[in-house]
């Protein structure tokens, strides 16, 4: 065998895959990274960071018709709007279909970056309820991990991209190594009283977010400004993205190879050696196909891409899909069923206002079917995010009026109000699974992805108990509520779609060993969110992050050590 190109080619260069480059380029191994969308340079290429909405074309709402027309799916998440546009895939050119019965909203960005120029930084560690949670209650397969395997990754992870956050001495929600936290408001300070007197156990604490409140000038980046636009780039580095912060660090070793625009098809194996050589991938912008070979691979692409392609790396020998020996690769996929659990006016505080636009929210960490199962017709547990916000003139187009006093009112900040929406565990099922669209392909021929995907009893009773406990602590707390739901939003609306090459003890029922390894691949490592076995109620991409920097680190012993 010729001597590999590279020792590792990391494809996909988001969160975690810019963790693996990092990772990789800094202990001296020959990196190349690949991305199959554009380049976009920090500080250069964000091209409506600063811009006003009367700076843009359709004063930042967008062009309805294209939206319908092209982003169909986009246009549904919340992040996504004229100034953002370009952050996220045009659903035209990005097909994907959905089984019968499933409905599935995939919010994709393809670019350097990957989502993590768009991602809503939520940073939460993961305490052993949820890495014991298959193993409690027999749902999916018992993760090979518990929270003292991941401990000091989670250290070193939070003090390089640094997250802002109160310590509560909570096992649910392990502190980690904050940032002083930003600051509640009055309304969210004078709930969180009320939970911690009426009901113990249940705290209310800010976001825990990766955005700096303090500068990290080593590497050069600065605290952040509170404008809360985030999704549109930020050339302070404020919040953690791959072109903040992993990035530069990686390409700092001078051992990092950078290629965009670049879809890989096809991840090569050698069944001589039973180990994986390289990669193919078909060049957008020439329209060639080309390869590189490596001593090892990171499959670094999202979650449902990188099940996409390992379904796709089919061979004589591998006939049903790469490290597929298990015949589960694709299934088990999650997403948190979530919804918004009840919306309350908050009057007594008219006196009070905020300040600037704090880029996150609160949090209620789970509190149920912890030491004691005490939810109903549910095993596993919900958490609320939200926060207390005042109307601005954005209300005239919701309250009718007209004249110059219905003009003055409107310059008045409105009455507070209060959300809580809450976030259900979402458990491991095998009918929800991804599978090759063999008929349907996309432009480079390249079959679709299609996906297989429903809530079950135990979110909706998750969502029904969050339902009627979100307004019970809201009115405790003096609120009027106004409305709730408990039915979750399509699967794909958390934004958190997980698993299908799951992690396990057995290479007859799981994909990836604890080292986020194939079982049958030694050289080949997934550590994104498809690794996933469960999916807790929290956030999961600092959870992402601190496996990657793990597997890294165990490739690279691997490696020194001969066994890979």
């Amino acid at each position: 065998m010729n001597t590999p190109e590279f020792d590792a080619i990391v494809v996909g260069s988001g969160i975690t895959g810019g963790w693996a480059a990092k990772e990789l380029t800094e202990a001296g191994l020959r990196v190349l990274m690949i991305e199959r969308g554009r380049k976009i340079e920090h500080q250069v290429d964000y091209e409506t960071e600063t811009k006003a909405p009367w700076d843009m074309p359709f004063r930042g709402l967008g062009d309805a018709e294209l939206y319908r027309e092209e982003y169909p799916v986009q246009a549904l998440n919340r992040h996504f709007t004229e100034f953002t546009q370009g952050h996220f895939v045009n659903d035209g050119e990005n097909p994907y279909s959905t089984a019968p019965g499933s409905d599935f909203t995939w919010f994709r960005s393809y670019q350097l970056g990957g989502r993590s120029l768009t991602w809503g930084r939520q940073s939460y560690r993961w305490s052993d309820y949820d890495f014991g949670a298959n193993k409690r209650d027999g749902h999916g397969t018992d993760w090979p991990i518990r929270y003292a395997d991941l401990a000091p990754w989670y250290d070193k992870v939070e003090e390089f991209i640094g997250v802002s956050g109160a310590a509560e001495g909570l096992k649910q929600l392990p502190d980690g190594k904050f940032q002083p936290p930003m600051a509640l408001n009055a309304v969210e300070q004078h709930v969180r009283g009320v939970l911690a007197e009426r009901y113990p156990g249940r705290v209310l604490t800010i976001g825990r977010t990766a955005n700096l409140t303090e500068a990290k000038p080593d590497q050069g980046r600065g605290a952040c400004h509170s404008r809360s636009i985030c999704a549109r780039g930020c050339s302070y580095g404020a919040y953690f993205s791959t072109q903040s912060s992993t990035l530069p660090a990686a390409k700092k070793t001078g051992r990092l190879t950078l290629i965009t625009d670049a879809i890989v098809e096809k991840i090569e194996y050698d069944p001589a050696t039973q180990r994986v050589t390289g990669v193919r991938w078909f060049d957008t912008i020439d329209n060639t196909r080309k390869q590189a070979t490596a001593r090892i691979v990171f499959l670094n692409a999202g979650s449902f891409n990188s099940n996409h392609l390992l379904l796709n790396s089919t061979s004589e020998a591998m006939p049903h899909g790469l490290a597929n020996g298990s015949g589960v690769l694709g299934t088990h996929i999650m997403d948190h069923a979530n919804t918004l659990s009840a919306a309350a006016l908050m009057p007594g505080f008219e006196g009070h206002t905020s300040f600037g636009n704090r880029p996150t929210g609160v949090i209620v960490p789970r509190y149920r079917n912890m030491d004691v199962m005490d939810g109903i017709g549910h095993t596993r547990g919900f958490s609320f995010q939200g926060g207390a916000l005042q109307s601005t003139w954005t209300r005239a187009k919701r309250e009718a009026g007209i004249g110059e006093d219905y003009k003055a009112r409107m310059r008045d900040v409105g009455p507070w109000r209060m959300v809580l929406v809450g976030f259900a565990d979402c458990v491991p099922r095998a009918t929800n699974r991804l599978t090759l669209d063999r008929v349907k392909t996309d432009a480079h021929g390249i079959p679709q992805l299609n996906v297989a995907f429903a809530f079950g009893k135990e979110e909706l009773a998750a969502l029904a108990q969050a339902k009627a406990e979100a307004s019970e602590m809201l009115t405790a707390a003096g609120g009027q509520v106004l409305m709730g739901f408990d039915r979750p939003g399509p699967g794909g609306t958390a934004i958190h779609e997980m698993g299908g090459a799951r992690m396990g003890w057995d290479p007859a029922t799981s994909v990836l060993n604890r080292w986020s390894q194939a079982h049958q691949i030694a050289n080949l490592f997934v550590t994104d969110g498809a690794q996933m076995s469960s999916s807790a109620c929290q956030n999961p991409s600092l959870t992402y992050m601190a496996l990657t920097a793990r597997a890294a680190d165990a490739a690279v012993t691997m490696l020194k050590e001969g066994k890979i």
